[in-house]
């Protein structure tokens, strides 16, 4: 190779970062279109580029016919010359043949051309390589240097890229200076025109997963398992770890000599609080824990078909305001880590309820079966109400009477539990297996009824609650305006009398038709991405006059494209007087309570809650699935047909342009 190629190599490939047969490439792909621009050649006609790596030569190769007279030189080539490149070539093959000029001859359009290409190559393959660099570290931790902060993100610097730390990732109360380093976590890397797009985070609760594999090393090597972590960013912690390994103790294992290890992973959250929980399988028992640092008497557990897992927890008087937490942060904590609904009542509210309530079923048979209990319960209130001292063994009388009242409600719930799933089978075996295979845009409802409607997934298990409890469903459309009840009725009526096979065929051809509209519409996206390399626009203006003098001028845009003119209806829009917006007025004198209040929600603003980067993601997922299933309920409408007296089906297909015929229908008879 050369030796100033070879320099240039050098340079750019320790300056980049980048392999030497992607900087040969970008050269090769410089000079194919720098020759196309030099010489004007079809884009239908095939040219490829060769460079020599040992003595950095460059040789052109451009796809010729074999004719017997060359008449176009570009385009033609003699016999015998073909077949000095390809032996066997008869005529009219077409042979790819080297071009004799050098790349010396290029003018300055085309060296501008092959400038362009080739720094558009080189980063290109740039922001691929730090893709490929740090998507592999995604859902790790990394290190960054505060570069710059604002109200809404810190900017921190990874060496050859930079990264995005949103406030909501943000601890709140931390603060951060310019040059300092930090420690976060890579949540997502996306592609972009700019590079990678690095979104990292220090309130996620997989950082905390990541600093405890850091620091204990039970857990890295595989003989702890985290289990489960529910956090609240720069205030509390709560994590769930189990031992894969007999001998090993997991939360001493975590918390390390005299409290060494979990005191490193404090420091790095800013001071964050982090309780670790030995996991249990039995629920009652991990629930129990879960509410620790609080003292728990019993644990009551309602796994509800309808409305869910509930456990309610009976604590102490004085374990009541420990066990709820701050604000209810604790119990909230344990909620997320256990999975489970927790319900906390303390001992005396349970037990002045069951004595107010003792003729109801089933607190009735406690008169007769706990008569001794119960007198001397009423007595120990008695006390209470009138603020003497109550001794410990009376509290532990309330605690038994307490059980007691529980297991009766547990029992209770039980039962109502059994006789409602055995309701639901029944109300099962009499309907349609296609019914559970409808979507729910099938139903002639109301937008906000279909979003209500969204937890049940198809038409199946609408009919199925409708069955069994219909307060249910009226309880959810409670808020709703009219008689959507009415409506709903009507719409399962129209189900019940259609042919189920013929609906459900009509609902998967809208499907497929909605997917094959989808591939289309990536297709359109990805090729207006494709953009042409981008040219000077003076060049571009020289050039355009050398080729044709007497053309009338054109004006050029920066990219080198002609300007057209706007429509007459563009300009008659344009021409119409803006609208101005009046400044809303600003009230200069507030009052003290006003301005509190305001600060209040100012600080509010800045308080974290933890999974909010994950329920934005949800959000949007949610608005894109709502969107689309507007679409199908726009094109499907089933209705009953007054005159035959069955129900047809009319569906609304696409128009040409994109938007909807509202003319053209078509009817199925069903």
């Amino acid at each position: 190779m050369s030796n100033e190629l070879e320099t240039a190599f050098r340079e750019i490939r320790d300056v980049r970062a980048l392999p030497e047969d992607i900087i040969l490439d970008a050269l090769q792909s410089a000079l194919v279109s720098a020759y196309r621009k030099d010489t004007g050649a079809s884009a239908a006609q095939a040219i490829e580029a060769e460079i020599d790596p040992e003595t950095g030569r460059a040789k052109v190769f451009v796809e010729k016919e074999v004719v017997d007279d060359v008449m176009i030189d570009a385009t033609e080539v003699t016999l015998e010359r073909a077949r000095f490149y390809e032996p066997e070539a008869q005529l009219n093959d077409i042979v790819m043949v080297q071009v004799e000029h050098t790349t010396r001859s290029f003018g300055r359009i085309a060296a501008q051309t092959a400038k362009q290409v080739i720094l558009q190559k080189i980063r290109e393959a740039e922001r691929n390589s730090l893709y490929d660099e740090f998507i592999n570290r995604e859902g790790d931790l990394i290190t960054g240097t505060v570069q710059s902060t604002n109200a809404r993100k810190v900017t921190l610097s990874l060496g050859r890229a930079e990264a995005d730390l949103p406030r909501p990732h943000q601890i709140p109360g931390e603060r951060y200076r310019t040059h300092e380093k930090i420690r976060v976590f890579v949540v997502e890397v996306t592609k972009s025109n700019r590079g990678p797009q690095i979104l990292v985070s220090r309130a996620h609760r997989s950082m905390l997963r990541r600093l405890l594999e850091y620091e204990v090393p039970e857990i890295y090597n595989g003989q702890v398992e985290i289990k489960n972590i529910a956090r609240e960013a720069g205030h509390r912690s709560k994590v769930a770890v189990a031992a894969l390994q007999d001998g090993i103790d997991p939360v001493g294992a975590c918390v390390g000599m005299r409290g060494i290890r979990i005191q490193n992973i404090v420091k790095e959250l800013h001071n964050e609080k982090i309780d670790v929980i030995e996991w249990n399988n039995d629920a009652i028992a991990f629930i129990s824990k879960a509410l620790s640092p609080a003292r728990v008497t019993g644990v009551y557990l309602d796994d509800d078909p309808v409305d869910g897992k509930t456990a309610v927890v009976l604590v102490p008087d004085d374990q009541l305001s420990l066990a709820i937490g701050r604000e209810g942060q604790n119990a909230r904590l344990a909620a997320k880590l256990t999975g489970w609904r927790i319900d906390i009542k303390s001992v005396t509210e349970t037990v002045q309820g069951a004595l107010d309530n003792l003729a109801l079923v089933p607190l009735d048979a406690l008169t007769e079966r706990h008569a001794d209990l119960i007198a001397e319960s009423l007595r120990i209130m008695e006390k209470k109400r009138l603020e003497l001292a109550v001794m410990p063994e009376e509290y532990k009388s309330l605690a038994r009477l307490a059980d007691i009242v529980e297991q009766l409600l547990q029992e209770q719930r039980d039962e109502a539990h059994q006789v409602y799933l055995q309701r639901r089978k029944t109300a099962r075996e009499a309907l349609a297996d296609q019914l559970f295979e409808l979507p729910l845009d099938v139903l002639a409802v109301s937008q906000e009824a279909l979003d209500i409607l969204e937890p049940f997934e198809n038409i199946g298990e609408v009919m199925l609650n409708y069955s069994i409890d219909e307060a249910l469903i009226g309880r959810r459309f409670a808020d709703l305006e009219g008689e959507p009840m009415t409506e709903l009725r009507a719409a399962l009526d129209i189900i019940r009398a259609a042919d189920l096979d013929q609906l459900l065929a009509e609902a998967f051809s809208i499907e497929e038709d909605e997917s094959d509209e989808a591939l289309i519409g990536a297709e359109l996206e990805a090729q207006a991405e494709e953009k042409p390399v981008d040219e000077p626009a003076d060049e571009a203006a020289a050039e355009a006059a050398e080729a044709d003098g007497s053309q009338p001028e054109v004006m050029l845009d920066a990219f080198g494209q002609p300007v057209q003119d706007e429509a007459p209806e563009a300009a008659a829009a344009s021409a119409e007087p803006a609208v101005v917006v009046e400044p809303l007025p600003i009230d200069q004198e507030k009052p003290a309570a006003e301005t509190e209040r305001l600060r209040e929600a100012r600080s509010g603003e800045a308080e974290y809650l933890e999974e909010e980067g994950e329920r934005e993601f949800e959000l949007e997922r949610q608005k894109g699935k709502q969107q689309r299933r507007q679409d199908r309920q726009r094109r499907r409408q089933l209705v009953l047909d007054e005159e035959s007296g069955e129900v047809i089906a009319k569906r609304r297909r696409k128009g040409r342009r994109g938007s909807w015929d509202e003319e053209t229908w078509e009817d199925y008879d069903y």
